[in-house]
C-alpha cells in the first residue's frame, strides 16, 4: 500500500540534512549526528552555504549541487530560508520533507502566511512534509532517527503519532529504562501537510508496529480519524490521550444538547465509536501501548495475582475490580498445590500472597506457572520479584557485619545461590497468556532488566499494572464488537424539506415544537399526540379529543426553553383547569402565542437525544440522562453521524443510569429497538438537512416501554460544517 505520504517519507535511501553543521550546540548538528550514529545506512548529504565538510562529509551549498535527487530532505534552517529552500528540493524532484523548524502559523498571521506559501510550492511539486514545528521521525527498522536524542538500538513494536514533539524525543532517555521501543514514530508539529490521521492509517499498515500510541491536542479532519481508526483497531490496538477538552475549550450551543456536549464529551464519545483506548497521562499512554504491543490477547476476564506482599496485592485486586476484571478464588485443587511451595501462614487463594519469602525461583517461575497451567486464570500480575537491586539496598548496612567486602564481591556471594532459572522471562510467550510485572525496583535489579529485555512490561506501582491490564481487557470487547456497517441514508422527505426553507425564509433560527414535531415525524421519530391552538376553545376541543389529562405549552420559535418561565401546564385534569392554565400561559408570554395542547404522557423514567455540530467532525448524536436534572447529572454520550445500530446499543450501555432501561421497579423493559431508531433517525436528519445546526429530544418519556419525544427543539442555520 503505497498511498499513504509516509511509506516514502518513512524508508528514504537518501536524505539531505539542510541545517547540519560542526557546532555541537546547534540542533542541525544533533539530530545529524542521532541520524548517523543511531545506524541509518543510506546515503547522507549535509547542505551548507560555507562548510565544505560536515561531520566529515562532504557539504553542498545548495540542493542544485547534489549528487543525486534525494528521497528526503531535513531542513532545520531559519524560517525565513525554508520557502527557497523548498522550492529548490522542489525543483530537483525531491518529494519528501520534514521541517523542523518553527516560526510558522503558531507564531501568528505572519507565520500562518509563510505556511500557506509551504503548502502552495508543495502541491507545485507534489512534495509531501511533516510539520513545520516539528522534531522529526523514528523508524527503528532502518536505524532511522532524526530526533534530538539517542534511541534504543533494538527494533521496537509500538507506534507513536504525536502533536507533541517533546513525547517524541525527550522522553527517549525515560523510555529506554522502562524497555519501551518505538517502531515508527512520527511527531506531527503544525500538521500543515501530513496530519494525524495519515500518520495513523500509515502506522495501521506498517506490519512491524502491533500497537499504536496517539497524542492527541486535536484532529481537524474527525470524521475520517474515525473511519481510518475504524478500519485499524479490530486488528490492531490504538490507545490515545487527548488533552484539549477542558471547560474553556467547549463551544456553547443554544440547545440543551450543544452547551453540554464540549470537546472533551466529543473526543470520548469518538475514541468509544472508533474502537479506541482513551488514558489520562502520558505515562499510560507509553505504558499501556507497550502493554498491547508485547502481550498475548486476553482471553478472559480472571486474572492470577502473585506477590511477596499482602498491600501489593490487595491494591491490584482491587484495582482490577474497579475494571470489571476478575480475581476469583482459586480451586481447592490448585490451593492445595500451591501451599506446597508457601509457608504455612502465607495465602495460597488468590491472590497468592507468599510473605516475606526471598525464594525468587518459586516467586517468579514454580508458582506463575503452576497458575497459569491451571486453566483457572487469564492472565497473571506478578509483584515482588528482585535480587540484585535489594542486596545493593541492604548492602550498606551489611557491610560491616560480612567483613567490609565490596559490593562487587558481596553481589557475587548474594547471587552465587540464586541464579535466575531458564523460563523465568518466557513464561507470557511460552502460555499464550499475558503476564505483567509490578515492582519497586528499576532496571538496575538483574531481574527487572531480565523482564525489560524479554518484552515483558514493568510497572512501578500496583495500580499502575493492574489499569493496563484494564486496556488489554477494554481491547478484547472492541475486538469481540459487531464489524461497523456502512448506514444507507433514507430519502429526503419533502414535508421537512419545505418547513425548514418556509422558516429559513421567515428568518427563523428555530421551529416551533409543533414544527419540529412533525419534522421528526416525517423520519419515524415517535412524538406526542397534540394540536396547536391560538384560542381557549380550540384548546378545550383538542382537550376533548386528545383526552385529559392533557399539557399546555406555549408555541413560538422565539420560546427556545419554558422550564421555569411559567409557560408549561402538566397533568391539566379538566375544563375549569385548562381554561385557568391556558390564560396563565397567554400572560407569562407576555403576547398572544400559539398554546400547543399535547397529551400527557404517564412515564416515569426520562431521557435525551439530539444532535450537535463540531467543526472538524460535522453532525454529532446525544443521548442520555433526560428531564430537568440533565445539567445536574450529565449523564451523556456521544457519537459521530450516521449511526448504525450496533453504536445507538452502545451507546446506552455507556451511560450510568443504563439500569432504567431494563426492567425497573416494576417498569417495563424499554424498546431498545425503537430507542435505537430515534437515535439513528437524528444522524440521518442532521446528515440530510444541513441547515438544521442542532437539535433537542429532552425529555424522551419512556410510555410503558415505549419511547416518545415529548418536547423537541430543532435550532437553524449552524455555521459549522
Amino acid at each position: 500500500m503505497m498511498g499513504n505520504p509516509l511509506h516514502l517519507l518513512m524508508n528514504p535511501r537518501s536524505i539531505a540534512v539542510a541545517g547540519a553543521n560542526n557546532n555541537p550546540s546547534k540542533m542541525g548538528t544533533i539530530q545529524a549526528l542521532n541520524l548517523l550514529k543511531d545506524g541509518y545506512r543510506g546515503n547522507f548529504y549535509p547542505i551548507h552555504p560555507a562548510e565544505k565538510t560536515v561531520l566529515g562529509f562532504a557539504a553542498y551549498a545548495a540542493p542544485e549541487d547534489l549528487p543525486e535527487v534525494p528521497d528526503l530532505a531535513i531542513m532545520i534552517v531559519p524560517s525565513k530560508a525554508i520557502v527557497p529552500l523548498l522550492e529548490s528540493f522542489g525543483k530537483i524532484g525531491t518529494k519528501r520533507a520534514i521541517i523542523i523548524t518553527a516560526g510558522f502559523k503558531e507564531t501568528g498571521a505572519a507565520g500562518l502566511d509563510m505556511e500557506i506559501k509551504i503548502n502552495e510550492i508543495a502541491r507545485q511539486y507534489g512534495i509531501r512534509f511533516v510539520g513545520p514545528n516539528c522534531m522529526g521521525i523514528i523508524n527503528s527498522q532502518l536505524s532511522l532517527n532524526t530526533t534530538v536524542l539517542p534511541t534504543a538500538k533494538e527494533p521496537g513494536l509500538l507506534g507513536f503519532a504525536s502533536q507533541s514533539g517533546t513525547f517524541l524525543s525527550q522522553s527517549l532517555p525515560y523510555l529506554n529504562k522502562r524497555g519501551i521501543r518505538f517502531s515508527k514514530a512520527v511527531s506531527m508539529g503544525n500538521e500543515a501537510n501530513i496530519n494525524m490521521v495519515d500518520a495513523l492509517e500509515y502506522l495501521g499498515e506498517d506490519e512491524q508496529t502491533k500497537a499504536i500510541i496517539l497524542y492527541i491536542e486535536g484532529i481537524r479532519d474527525g470524521k475520517r480519524f474515525v473511519e481510518v481508526a475504524r478500519r485499524i483497531t479490530p486488528h490492531k490496538p490504538v490507545v490515545a490521550q487527548y488533552v484539549g477538552g477542558s471547560v474553556s475549550g467547549a463551544r456553547a450551543g443554544m440547545s440543551h444538547t450543544g452547551a453540554m456536549a464540549g470537546p472533551d464529551f466529543l473526543y470520548n464519545g469518538i475514541f468509544k465509536q472508533a474502537g479506541i483506548i482513551r488514558v489520562n497521562t502520558i505515562e499510560d499512554l507509553y505504558a499501556h501501548g507497550w502493554t498491547l504491543a508485547t502481550q498475548p490477547p486476553l482471553k478472559g476476564r480472571r486474572v492470577g495475582v502473585i506477590t511477596n506482599s499482602g498491600g501489593p496485592s490487595s491494591t491490584i485486586a482491587y484495582t482490577c475490580d474497579a475494571f470489571g476484571l476478575e480475581v476469583p478464588r482459586f480451586s481447592d485443587g490448585l490451593q492445595k498445590e500451591i501451599r506446597k511451595h508457601i509457608e504455612p501462614h502465607a495465602s495460597a487463594s488468590n491472590p497468592v500472597d507468599m510473605t516475606f519469602d526471598l525464594s525468587m525461583g518459586k516467586l517468579a517461575l514454580t508458582l506463575p506457572e503452576m497458575m497459569m497451567k491451571s486453566g483457572e486464570i487469564d492472565a497473571l500480575v506478578l509483584h515482588g520479584a528482585m535480587m540484585s537491586g535489594y542486596l545493593k539496598e541492604i548492602y550498606p548496612n551489611l557491610k560491616e557485619l560480612i567483613g567490609n567486602i565490596s559490593l562487587d564481591e558481596f553481589l557475587k556471594v548474594g547471587q552465587l545461590d540464586r541464579k535466575i532459572p531458564d523460563g523465568t522471562f518466557d513464561l507470557s510467550r511460552i502460555h499464550k497468556m499475558p503476564m505483567l510485572i509490578s515492582t519497586f525496583f528499576d532496571h538496575e535489579d538483574n531481574y527487572i532488566q531480565g523482564y525489560l529485555d524479554t518484552n515483558n512490561p514493568v510497572f512501578y506501582s500496583p495500580e499502575n499494572t493492574a489499569r493496563a491490564l484494564a486496556s488489554l481487557y477494554r481491547y478484547k470487547q472492541i475486538k469481540e464488537r459487531a464489524p461497523h456497517q456502512d448506514v444507507a441514508l433514507p430519502k429526503i422527505k419533502k414535508p421537512a424539506k419545505e418547513m425548514i426553507s418556509r422558516a429559513l425564509t421567515r428568518k427563523q433560527k428555530a421551529l416551533d415544537e409543533y414544527e419540529a414535531k412533525q419534522l421528526l415525524a416525517c423520519y419515524g421519530i415517535p412524538v406526542t399526540k397534540e394540536t396547536l391552538t391560538g384560542k381557549v376553545e380550540e384548546a378545550l376541543a383538542a382537550a376533548r379529543q386528545i383526552g385529559y389529562p392533557v399539557a399546555l405549552k406555549a408555541c413560538h420559535w422565539e420560546i427556545m426553553h419554558k422550564s421555569g418561565k411559567g409557560l408549561i401546564a402538566l397533568n391539566v385534569k379538566d375544563e375549569i383547569q385548562l381554561k385557568k392554565e391556558f390564560k396563565n400561559i397567554q400572560k407569562n408570554a407576555g403576547k398572544k402565542t400559539p398554546v400547543l395542547v399535547q397529551k400527557m404522557l404517564k412515564g416515569s423514567r426520562e431521557f435525551l437525544a439530539g444532535m450537535t455540530r463540531y467543526a472538524g467532525f460535522g453532525p454529532c448524536v446525544v443521548f442520555g440522562l433526560g428531564g430537568v436534572f440533565t445539567e445536574v447529572y450529565k449523564d451523556t454520550t456521544l457519537r459521530l453521524a450516521p449511526l448504525a445500530d450496533a453504536d445507538a446499543r452502545e451507546m446506552f450501555a455507556d451511560i450510568r443510569a443504563r439500569q432504567l432501561l431494563d426492567k425497573f421497579r416494576g417498569m417495563e423493559k424499554v424498546q431498545l429497538n425503537r430507542l435505537s431508531q430515534i437515535l439513528r433517525a437524528l444522524g440521518n436528519i442532521a446528515l440530510l438537512h444541513p441547515e438544521i445546526a442542532e437539535i433537542d429530544l429532552n425529555p424522551i418519556i419512556i410510555d410503558g416501554a415505549e419511547p416518545v419525544v415529548a418536547d423537541a427543539l430543532i435550532v437553524l442555520e449552524s455555521n459549522i460544517k
